[in-house]
Protein backbone atom coordinates (compact mmCIF):
# COMPACT_ATOMS: atom_id res chain seq x y z
CA UNK A 1 0.00 0.00 0.00
CA UNK A 2 1.06 3.56 -0.37
CA UNK A 3 0.59 7.15 1.74
CA UNK A 4 1.57 10.29 1.66
CA UNK A 5 3.14 12.35 4.29
CA UNK A 6 3.39 16.01 4.89
CA UNK A 7 6.62 16.87 6.42
CA UNK A 8 6.25 19.47 9.31
CA UNK A 9 9.56 20.92 9.49
CA UNK A 10 11.92 21.99 6.39
CA UNK A 11 14.75 24.17 5.33
CA UNK A 12 13.48 25.15 2.46
CA UNK A 13 9.90 26.53 0.65
CA UNK A 14 8.46 27.20 -2.86
CA UNK A 15 5.17 27.83 -2.62
CA UNK A 16 1.59 26.33 -1.35
CA UNK A 17 1.82 22.70 -1.26
CA UNK A 18 4.16 20.43 -0.17
CA UNK A 19 6.44 17.58 -1.18
CA UNK A 20 4.42 14.26 -1.12
CA UNK A 21 6.60 11.31 -0.35
CA UNK A 22 5.30 7.37 -0.67
CA UNK A 23 5.70 4.95 1.80
CA UNK A 24 5.66 1.32 0.56
CA UNK A 25 4.90 -0.71 2.90
CA UNK A 26 5.49 -5.11 2.80
CA UNK A 27 4.45 -8.19 4.48
CA UNK A 28 7.65 -8.50 7.26
CA UNK A 29 9.34 -5.29 6.25
CA UNK A 30 9.68 -1.65 6.95
CA UNK A 31 8.46 1.18 5.99
CA UNK A 32 10.40 2.01 2.60
CA UNK A 33 10.63 5.89 1.11
CA UNK A 34 11.03 6.35 -2.75
CA UNK A 35 12.93 9.50 -3.70
CA UNK A 36 11.46 12.13 -4.36
CA UNK A 37 12.32 13.17 -8.11
CA UNK A 38 13.04 17.04 -7.90
CA UNK A 39 15.84 19.26 -6.62
CA UNK A 40 16.71 22.85 -6.08
CA UNK A 41 17.23 25.18 -8.49
CA UNK A 42 20.78 26.53 -7.84
CA UNK A 43 20.64 30.20 -6.42
CA UNK A 44 23.88 32.31 -6.96
CA UNK A 45 24.16 35.52 -5.16
CA UNK A 46 21.94 34.80 -2.43
CA UNK A 47 22.93 34.38 0.94
CA UNK A 48 22.96 30.66 1.98
CA UNK A 49 20.17 29.14 4.37
CA UNK A 50 21.31 29.58 8.22
CA UNK A 51 20.56 26.20 10.16
CA UNK A 52 18.11 24.07 9.91
CA UNK A 53 14.33 24.16 9.73
CA UNK A 54 14.43 27.77 8.20
CA UNK A 55 12.90 28.52 4.28
CA UNK A 56 13.53 31.47 2.25
CA UNK A 57 11.14 33.46 -0.61
CA UNK A 58 8.90 30.86 -2.07
CA UNK A 59 11.25 29.62 -5.55
CA UNK A 60 8.45 29.68 -8.65
CA UNK A 61 6.74 26.29 -9.10
CA UNK A 62 8.59 24.66 -12.22
CA UNK A 63 8.68 21.68 -14.48
CA UNK A 64 11.32 19.88 -11.49
CA UNK A 65 8.73 19.70 -9.19
CA UNK A 66 7.59 16.24 -8.01
CA UNK A 67 4.99 14.89 -9.45
CA UNK A 68 1.37 15.31 -7.90
CA UNK A 69 2.51 16.61 -4.72
CA UNK A 70 3.55 19.76 -6.04
CA UNK A 71 7.11 21.65 -5.60
CA UNK A 72 8.51 21.36 -2.15
CA UNK A 73 7.65 22.98 0.38
CA UNK A 74 9.53 20.78 3.24
CA UNK A 75 12.70 18.68 3.19
CA UNK A 76 13.38 14.78 3.02
CA UNK A 77 12.32 13.26 6.30
CA UNK A 78 14.86 12.02 8.54
CA UNK A 79 15.54 8.24 7.92
CA UNK A 80 13.41 5.60 9.40
CA UNK A 81 14.42 3.92 12.78
CA UNK A 82 16.78 6.34 13.54
CA UNK A 83 16.45 5.92 17.02
CA UNK A 84 14.46 8.98 18.02
CA UNK A 85 10.70 7.93 19.75
CA UNK A 86 9.10 11.07 18.87
CA UNK A 87 10.82 11.53 15.18
CA UNK A 88 8.63 11.62 12.17
CA UNK A 89 9.85 7.96 11.25
CA UNK A 90 8.04 6.67 13.88
CA UNK A 91 4.76 8.50 13.50
CA UNK A 92 4.55 8.01 9.88
CA UNK A 93 5.49 3.68 10.47
CA UNK A 94 2.32 3.70 12.88
CA UNK A 95 0.16 5.65 10.26
CA UNK A 96 1.21 3.78 7.58
CA UNK A 97 0.50 0.38 9.53
CA UNK A 98 -3.21 2.44 10.33
CA UNK A 99 -3.81 2.83 6.89
CA UNK A 100 -3.10 -1.42 5.84
CA UNK A 101 -6.37 -1.77 7.70
CA UNK A 102 -8.44 -0.18 4.77
CA UNK A 103 -8.43 -0.90 1.38
CA UNK A 104 -5.59 0.18 -1.16
CA UNK A 105 -6.97 3.87 -2.14
CA UNK A 106 -4.88 7.07 -3.50
CA UNK A 107 -5.52 10.13 -1.34
CA UNK A 108 -7.48 13.16 -2.36
CA UNK A 109 -4.40 14.56 -2.88
CA UNK A 110 -3.03 12.19 -5.18
CA UNK A 111 -6.50 12.19 -7.00
CA UNK A 112 -6.96 15.82 -7.82
CA UNK A 113 -3.94 17.64 -6.74
CA UNK A 114 -5.92 20.16 -5.04
CA UNK A 115 -3.73 22.99 -3.74
CA UNK A 116 -6.07 23.91 -1.40
CA UNK A 117 -6.37 20.41 0.64
CA UNK A 118 -2.81 20.07 0.79
CA UNK A 119 -2.49 23.70 2.39
CA UNK A 120 -5.29 22.69 4.96
CA UNK A 121 -2.62 20.12 5.88
CA UNK A 122 0.16 21.95 5.96
CA UNK A 123 -1.49 24.16 8.19
CA UNK A 124 -2.76 21.13 10.64
CA UNK A 125 0.45 18.93 10.86
CA UNK A 126 0.62 19.72 14.25
CA UNK A 127 -2.25 19.34 16.59
CA UNK A 128 -0.84 20.43 19.36
CA UNK A 129 -0.86 24.44 19.42
CA UNK A 130 2.34 25.54 21.11
CA UNK A 131 1.88 28.26 23.85
CA UNK A 132 3.98 31.72 23.28
CA UNK A 133 4.53 34.75 25.98
CA UNK A 134 6.74 37.53 25.80
CA UNK A 135 8.97 39.25 28.07
CA UNK A 136 11.04 42.51 27.41
CA UNK A 137 13.80 44.37 29.41
CA UNK A 138 15.24 47.98 27.43
CA UNK A 139 18.20 50.17 29.13
CA UNK A 140 18.73 53.40 27.57
CA UNK A 141 22.81 52.51 27.59
CA UNK A 142 24.76 55.92 27.28
CA UNK A 143 22.15 57.72 24.81
CA UNK A 144 20.59 60.61 25.54
CA UNK A 145 17.12 59.48 24.11
CA UNK A 146 15.86 55.76 24.50
CA UNK A 147 15.01 55.10 20.61
CA UNK A 148 14.25 51.82 20.20
CA UNK A 149 10.62 50.85 20.75
CA UNK A 150 9.11 47.28 20.99
CA UNK A 151 5.45 45.03 20.64
CA UNK A 152 4.09 42.24 22.55
CA UNK A 153 0.79 40.45 21.45
CA UNK A 154 0.77 37.16 23.07
CA UNK A 155 -2.55 36.63 21.09
CA UNK A 156 -4.93 38.46 18.69
CA UNK A 157 -6.38 35.79 16.91
CA UNK A 158 -9.73 37.24 17.43
CA UNK A 159 -8.26 40.55 15.76
CA UNK A 160 -6.89 39.06 12.73
CA UNK A 161 -10.12 37.06 12.59
CA UNK A 162 -8.47 34.46 10.18
CA UNK A 163 -10.45 31.33 8.18
CA UNK A 164 -11.27 28.89 11.58
CA UNK A 165 -10.61 26.39 9.14
CA UNK A 166 -6.94 26.80 8.62
CA UNK A 167 -6.13 29.28 11.53
CA UNK A 168 -6.02 28.72 15.46
CA UNK A 169 -3.87 30.88 16.97
CA UNK A 170 -1.96 34.36 15.84
CA UNK A 171 0.88 35.71 17.99
CA UNK A 172 2.58 39.16 17.09
CA UNK A 173 6.11 40.27 18.64
CA UNK A 174 8.53 42.90 17.41
CA UNK A 175 11.61 45.20 18.08
CA UNK A 176 12.18 48.93 16.27
CA UNK A 177 15.45 50.53 16.45
CA UNK A 178 15.17 54.05 16.16
CA UNK A 179 17.95 56.47 14.50
CA UNK A 180 17.79 59.97 13.80
CA UNK A 181 14.80 60.23 16.52
CA UNK A 182 12.03 58.04 18.28
CA UNK A 183 9.53 58.67 15.80
CA UNK A 184 9.74 56.37 13.35
CA UNK A 185 10.19 53.87 15.58
CA UNK A 186 7.28 55.16 17.32
CA UNK A 187 5.24 54.88 14.51
CA UNK A 188 6.21 51.33 13.64
CA UNK A 189 5.51 50.26 16.91
CA UNK A 190 1.65 51.70 16.74
CA UNK A 191 1.30 51.31 13.10
CA UNK A 192 2.47 47.91 11.46
CA UNK A 193 0.94 45.37 13.58
CA UNK A 194 -2.71 47.51 13.04
CA UNK A 195 -1.61 47.13 9.29
CA UNK A 196 -1.07 43.63 9.76
CA UNK A 197 -4.20 42.87 11.31
CA UNK A 198 -6.62 44.95 8.97
CA UNK A 199 -4.98 43.17 5.77
CA UNK A 200 -4.98 39.58 7.35
CA UNK A 201 -6.33 37.32 5.18
CA UNK A 202 -9.93 36.18 6.05
CA UNK A 203 -12.46 33.83 4.84
CA UNK A 204 -11.20 31.51 2.19
CA UNK A 205 -7.69 31.21 1.18
CA UNK A 206 -6.28 28.58 -1.00
CA UNK A 207 -2.83 28.94 0.43
CA UNK A 208 -1.79 30.67 4.08
CA UNK A 209 1.83 30.50 2.81
CA UNK A 210 1.42 32.62 0.07
CA UNK A 211 -1.14 35.04 1.65
CA UNK A 212 0.55 35.67 5.17
CA UNK A 213 4.35 36.50 2.87
CA UNK A 214 2.28 38.84 0.40
CA UNK A 215 -0.02 40.42 3.67
CA UNK A 216 3.53 40.91 5.64
CA UNK A 217 5.04 43.36 2.14
CA UNK A 218 1.88 44.81 1.36
CA UNK A 219 1.84 45.89 5.75
CA UNK A 220 5.70 46.74 5.63
CA UNK A 221 4.98 49.06 2.26
CA UNK A 222 1.85 50.72 3.48
CA UNK A 223 3.36 51.73 7.05
CA UNK A 224 6.35 53.28 5.41
CA UNK A 225 4.79 55.22 3.04
CA UNK A 226 2.18 56.45 5.62
CA UNK A 227 5.26 57.58 8.04
CA UNK A 228 7.11 59.09 4.98
CA UNK A 229 4.06 61.43 4.35
CA UNK A 230 3.74 62.21 7.40
CA UNK A 231 6.96 63.10 7.84
CA UNK A 232 7.25 64.99 4.65
CA UNK A 233 4.17 67.28 5.68
CA UNK A 234 6.59 68.36 8.82
CA UNK A 235 8.50 71.76 8.64
CA UNK A 236 11.10 70.91 8.67
CA UNK A 237 11.12 67.50 7.49
CA UNK A 238 11.25 64.59 9.97
CA UNK A 239 14.25 62.28 9.08
CA UNK A 240 14.07 59.79 11.75
CA UNK A 241 14.33 56.29 10.54
CA UNK A 242 13.99 52.59 12.21
CA UNK A 243 14.75 49.24 12.01
CA UNK A 244 12.31 46.57 12.08
CA UNK A 245 12.39 42.57 13.23
CA UNK A 246 8.77 41.16 13.57
CA UNK A 247 7.82 37.23 14.21
CA UNK A 248 4.26 36.93 13.09
CA UNK A 249 3.01 33.31 14.64
CA UNK A 250 0.01 31.59 13.39
CA UNK A 251 0.00 28.28 14.34
CA UNK A 252 3.15 26.42 15.18
CA UNK A 253 4.73 28.45 11.97
CA UNK A 254 6.75 31.70 12.83
CA UNK A 255 7.01 34.08 9.77
CA UNK A 256 10.07 36.61 10.30
CA UNK A 257 10.05 39.92 8.64
CA UNK A 258 13.32 42.16 9.43
CA UNK A 259 14.37 45.34 8.08
CA UNK A 260 18.17 46.37 9.39
CA UNK A 261 20.36 45.05 11.28
CA UNK A 262 17.90 44.07 14.66
CA UNK A 263 17.81 40.15 14.61
CA UNK A 264 15.96 37.37 15.85
CA UNK A 265 17.34 34.33 17.09
CA UNK A 266 15.69 30.25 18.11
CA UNK A 267 17.17 28.82 20.88
CA UNK A 268 16.66 24.94 20.03
CA UNK A 269 18.08 21.58 21.68
CA UNK A 270 19.95 19.57 19.50
CA UNK A 271 19.23 16.05 21.03
CA UNK A 272 22.03 14.24 19.20
CA UNK A 273 24.38 16.82 20.50
CA UNK A 274 22.48 17.44 23.47
CA UNK A 275 23.36 21.10 23.44
CA UNK A 276 21.04 24.16 22.62
CA UNK A 277 21.71 26.14 19.40
CA UNK A 278 21.22 29.59 18.26
CA UNK A 279 19.64 29.32 15.13
CA UNK A 280 19.17 32.84 13.64
CA UNK A 281 15.59 33.72 12.21
CA UNK A 282 16.51 36.84 10.44
CA UNK A 283 19.18 38.37 7.92
CA UNK A 284 20.75 41.67 8.61
CA UNK A 285 20.82 44.29 5.79
CA UNK A 286 23.83 46.66 5.81
CA UNK A 287 25.25 48.85 2.81
CA UNK A 288 28.52 46.17 2.73
CA UNK A 289 26.64 43.10 1.46
CA UNK A 290 27.01 42.78 -2.47
CA UNK A 291 23.61 42.64 -3.00
CA UNK A 292 22.72 45.67 -0.50
CA UNK A 293 25.34 47.83 -2.52
CA UNK A 294 24.52 46.80 -5.72
CA UNK A 295 20.68 47.92 -5.74
CA UNK A 296 22.27 51.63 -3.72
CA UNK A 297 24.51 51.91 -6.51
CA UNK A 298 22.35 51.04 -9.33
CA UNK A 299 19.38 53.71 -8.08
CA UNK A 300 22.39 56.82 -7.69
CA UNK A 301 23.37 56.33 -4.56
CA UNK A 302 26.94 55.17 -2.86
CA UNK A 303 28.52 53.03 0.32
CA UNK A 304 31.33 55.02 1.78
CA UNK A 305 32.60 53.68 4.95
CA UNK A 306 30.13 50.98 5.14
CA UNK A 307 27.30 53.50 5.16
CA UNK A 308 24.78 54.93 2.88
CA UNK A 309 27.06 57.99 1.82
CA UNK A 310 28.82 57.74 4.35
CA UNK A 311 25.85 58.35 6.82
CA UNK A 312 23.61 55.66 6.89
CA UNK A 313 24.23 52.28 8.19
CA UNK A 314 21.55 49.78 7.23
CA UNK A 315 20.27 49.59 3.83
CA UNK A 316 16.95 48.82 4.69
CA UNK A 317 14.34 50.42 7.17
CA UNK A 318 11.00 52.43 7.71
CA UNK A 319 11.81 56.04 7.15
CA UNK A 320 14.66 57.51 6.25
CA UNK A 321 13.27 59.52 3.29
CA UNK A 322 16.44 61.56 2.62
CA UNK A 323 17.79 58.20 1.79
CA UNK A 324 14.57 56.30 -0.34
CA UNK A 325 15.95 57.34 -3.30
CA UNK A 326 19.39 56.45 -3.12
CA UNK A 327 18.67 52.68 -3.18
CA UNK A 328 17.34 52.61 0.69
CA UNK A 329 13.66 50.12 0.83
CA UNK A 330 11.31 49.18 2.87
CA UNK A 331 10.92 45.60 1.44
CA UNK A 332 11.41 42.71 3.96
CA UNK A 333 13.57 39.82 4.04
CA UNK A 334 10.58 37.55 4.87
CA UNK A 335 11.46 33.99 6.10
CA UNK A 336 9.74 30.91 7.85
CA UNK A 337 10.08 28.47 10.12
CA UNK A 338 8.49 25.65 11.86
CA UNK A 339 8.28 25.83 15.55
CA UNK A 340 8.70 21.93 16.92
CA UNK A 341 9.13 20.33 20.60
CA UNK A 342 12.79 21.13 20.55
CA UNK A 343 12.40 24.81 20.32
CA UNK A 344 12.54 26.66 23.94
CA UNK A 345 12.44 30.39 22.87
CA UNK A 346 12.88 33.21 20.21
CA UNK A 347 15.06 36.21 21.21
CA UNK A 348 14.33 39.27 19.07
CA UNK A 349 17.17 42.10 20.04
CA UNK A 350 18.45 45.04 18.74
CA UNK A 351 22.15 45.74 17.58
CA UNK A 352 22.63 47.25 20.84
CA UNK A 353 23.11 43.49 22.28
CA UNK A 354 24.55 41.95 19.57
CA UNK A 355 27.92 44.61 19.64
CA UNK A 356 28.84 42.98 23.33
CA UNK A 357 27.21 39.39 22.44
CA UNK A 358 27.37 37.18 19.87
CA UNK A 359 24.01 34.52 19.04
CA UNK A 360 25.69 31.92 21.42
CA UNK A 361 26.48 33.81 24.09
CA UNK A 362 23.62 36.17 24.49
CA UNK A 363 21.51 31.83 24.09
CA UNK A 364 23.47 30.69 26.79
CA UNK A 365 22.94 33.92 29.49
CA UNK A 366 19.48 33.34 29.17
CA UNK A 367 19.27 29.79 29.28
CA UNK A 368 21.78 30.00 32.70
CA UNK A 369 18.92 32.81 34.20
CA UNK A 370 16.29 29.80 32.89
CA UNK A 371 18.13 27.55 35.33
CA UNK A 372 18.72 29.35 38.39
CA UNK A 373 16.27 28.32 41.32
CA UNK A 374 17.61 30.97 43.51
CA UNK A 375 15.15 33.49 41.40
CA UNK A 376 12.84 34.57 43.56
CA UNK A 377 9.24 35.56 42.37
CA UNK A 378 6.51 37.73 43.94
CA UNK A 379 3.27 36.31 45.72
CA UNK A 380 0.56 35.52 42.66
CA UNK A 381 3.39 35.27 39.68
CA UNK A 382 4.55 31.77 38.62
CA UNK A 383 8.10 31.06 38.64
CA UNK A 384 8.58 30.67 35.07
CA UNK A 385 7.53 34.20 34.44
CA UNK A 386 10.18 35.51 37.04
CA UNK A 387 12.85 33.15 35.42
CA UNK A 388 11.99 35.22 32.21
CA UNK A 389 11.41 38.54 33.33
CA UNK A 390 14.75 38.13 34.98
CA UNK A 391 16.75 36.80 31.98
CA UNK A 392 15.83 39.73 29.68
CA UNK A 393 16.56 41.97 32.44
CA UNK A 394 20.19 40.35 32.93
CA UNK A 395 20.80 40.18 29.93
CA UNK A 396 20.28 44.08 29.22
CA UNK A 397 22.23 45.01 32.17
CA UNK A 398 25.01 43.16 31.09
CA UNK A 399 24.98 44.42 27.65
CA UNK A 400 25.25 47.81 29.21
CA UNK A 401 28.37 46.75 31.48
CA UNK A 402 29.91 45.71 28.70
CA UNK A 403 30.06 48.81 27.20
CA UNK A 404 27.48 48.97 24.92
CA UNK A 405 26.59 52.61 23.76
CA UNK A 406 23.42 51.91 22.09
CA UNK A 407 20.20 51.60 23.41
CA UNK A 408 19.77 48.14 24.34
CA UNK A 409 15.87 46.42 23.93
CA UNK A 410 16.22 42.61 24.69
CA UNK A 411 12.89 40.30 24.33
CA UNK A 412 12.50 37.03 24.77
CA UNK A 413 9.15 34.44 23.24
CA UNK A 414 9.12 31.76 25.58
CA UNK A 415 7.59 28.84 23.77
CA UNK A 416 5.52 26.46 25.73
CA UNK A 417 4.77 22.80 25.44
Amino acid sequence: MTCCLLHPGSPHKTGNTVECRRFILLPGRSVAALPAQSHWEERTGIEAQEGPMLLEDLPPASSTDSGSGGPLLFDDLPPAGSGDPGSLATSVSQAVKNEGKGAKRKTEEEKNGGEELVEKKVCKASSVIFGLKGYVAERKGEREEMQDAHVILNDITEECKPPSSLITRVSYFAVFDGHGGIRASKFAAQNLHQNLIRKFPKGDVISVEKTVKRCLLDTFKHTDEEFLKQASSQKPAWKDGSTATCVLAVDNILYIANLGDSRAILCRYNEESQKHAALSLSKEHNPTQYEERMRIQKAGGNVRDGRVLGVLEVSRSIGDGQYKRCGVTSVPDIRRCQLTPNDRFILLACDGLFKVFTPEEAVNFILSCLEDEKIQTREGKPAVDARYEAACNRLANKAVQRGSADNVTVMVVRIGH
